[in-house]
């Protein structure tokens, strides 16, 4: 009988963690285009061509050009046209936030130099 419950016990243990365990989806961000440390020409709009996977915790994503950041994006794949940039530096997040628009931690930045 104690071989039998304890059988039992290890299978419903089984059970939680495999279930609790696939419950998670870690978020993933992959800038597509353009490549880090890119030249492009200032004044001009390029498009930032990405795959962005907003995880368990998280909703959807927004795309930082220096201080400025976009509206909210819903699509996983996709293109979204960057702002014209002025000649310089400009540093090029990705950050994944919750339906609050708090960041949940996943991001991922490239730095381009207008000219």
């Amino acid at each position: 009988m104690k071989a039998t419950r304890m059988m039992f016990l290890v299978s419903v243990l089984s059970l939680l963690l495999s279930t609790h365990a696939g419950a998670f989806t870690p978020a993933s961000i992959k800038i597509l285009s353009p490549a880090d440390n890119s030249e492009l020409d200032a004044g001009e709009s390029y498009p930032l061509s990405y795959e962005v996977l907003p995880g368990t915790e998280g909703d959807h994503f927004h795309v930082w050009v220096d201080d400025e950041k976009s509206k909210g994006i819903h699509d996983t794949k996709g293109v979204y046209t960057l702002p014209k940039l002025k000649p310089g530096k400009h540093v090029i997040t990705i950050k994944v936030v919750d339906k609050d628009h708090n960041p949940t931690g996943p991001e991922k930045s490239i730095t381009v130099i207008a000219k």
